[in-house]
């Protein structure tokens, strides 16, 4: 199974396409280190995220307990604090370090809410990978405002030998704000389509089923089924910084438990469970995550080898690109079945606006008061 633990909804960047910094978490709420202790061993993959991790003064102690229990342990991180995960690297090198970087330094700027954001992070990596990091990298939320620049922002994680992942836009109940939908579809499927086709250039395989992986992303763009079916509350979890636990950080009402009063086992194999497994196998919200895509396309006993349906697409298309051919992505994907997005308002941008925050209180309602979403 996958975890990934939402440390904090503090956050010090101002991103146009999530709000947990307009909303954050108090200190003394947060996840507790005993409760972490609660995560059992023999975690597939283990990611810390947020809000912005590196906020918590305690994060080496965190990654102290759960670095032990996870095959592949990652820190998302919006890279503005790099210093905080020197102490991380230097002891365990083989922490996966993401940052969240958008595009040049600008386009970074806009959509992140960040000043002189772009420096930071690059020399942050570099800075990183010289303590012997060996798997450090940035990634890139797909969306009108950026998607011209993916192609650029791959050549630029190749120039500095370092690892570049995708996402899109999508609504989840954290992020409090249900208008991350693409302005034009047709445009972004496009260049994500120049992405997935570069990936297959060369000889890195990771690139590979990163560029089936932006298929995926490509049919979520244009509002179209998911390429492979979700496994939700079954190969991986979501755990909010008040230690509740859900089936995936996009359905509010697939809560598992809670991992401060319960215990693992009890959470896992509970009622609630195993009717959040039900409205997974019927759900229709059309989400393609890094989290929900890895897992939907590992093989479900030999994790680490992929299933049946992604091999045979990155063999296929990856001779076909190594002959010159092009891909055919109409085979995939039905460009005439796109969603009309009529009410599509722009996004907010925050680089240079005063924002007051709502501190949320671990005894209140949360998730609530920013309409209903759905993801297609």
């Amino acid at each position: 199974m996958d975890v990934c633990v939402i440390l904090t909804y503090r956050c010090n960047s101002r991103c146009s396409m999530c709000y947990a910094w307009q909303n954050p978490t108090r200190t003394e709420d947060e996840i507790s280190l005993d409760t972490l202790r609660k995560i059992p061993s023999g975690i597939n993959y283990l990611n810390l995220t947020g809000g912005e991790p590196t906020l918590r003064k305690d994060l080496l102690e965190i990654v102290d307990i759960l670095y032990p229990k996870a095959m592949t342990f990652e820190i998302s991180s919006n890279g503005l604090l790099a210093e905080r995960l020197e102490p991380v690297i230097k002891k365990y090198p083989c922490t996966k370090i993401r940052f969240s970087l958008e595009g040049s330094e600008p386009t970074n700027s806009r959509i992140r809410g960040e000043k002189d954001g772009y420096r930071k992070k690059i020399e942050g990596l570099l800075r990183l990978k010289a303590l012997g990091g060996e798997d450090i990298g940035f990634g890139a939320v797909i969306q009108d405002d950026n998607a011209g620049e993916l192609v650029e922002l791959f050549r630029l994680s190749r120039k500095y030998g370092l690892e570049f992942a995708t996402s899109t836009l999508h609504n989840g109940f954290q992020f409090h704000k249900n208008d991350n939908v693409p302005y034009d579809r047709l445009k972004v499927a496009g260049h994500i389509g120049e992405l997935v086709t570069e990936m297959l250039k060369g000889f890195n395989v990771k690139n590979w089923f990163r560029a089936y992986l932006n298929l995926g992303l490509m049919a979520k763009v244009l509002g179209q089924e998911r390429i492979l079916k979700c496994t939700a509350a079954t190969d991986f979890v979501f755990i909010d910084p008040w230690s509740d636990v859900y089936a995936c950080n996009v359905r509010p009402d697939l809560k598992l438990g809670n991992l401060e009063t319960q215990e693992w086992d009890e959470i896992m194999n509970s009622p609630l469970a195993e009717e959040a497994r039900a409205k997974v196998d019927q759900c229709t919200h059309n989400c393609w995550m890094v989290g929900s895509a890895k897992a939907a396309m590992r093989h479900p006993r030999f994790v680490k080898i992929p299933r049946a349906a992604p091999l045979m697409w990155v063999v296929y298309n990856k001779l076909k690109v190594t002959f010159g051919g092009t891909i055919n992505f109409k085979r995939y994907l039905d460009y005439s079945n796109v969603p009309e997005d009529k009410e599509v308002s722009h996004r907010k941008f925050f680089l240079n606006e005063n924002v007051r925050k709502r501190l949320q209180r671990k005894d209140e309602p949360h998730y609530q008061g920013f309409g209903e979403f759905f993801n297609r």
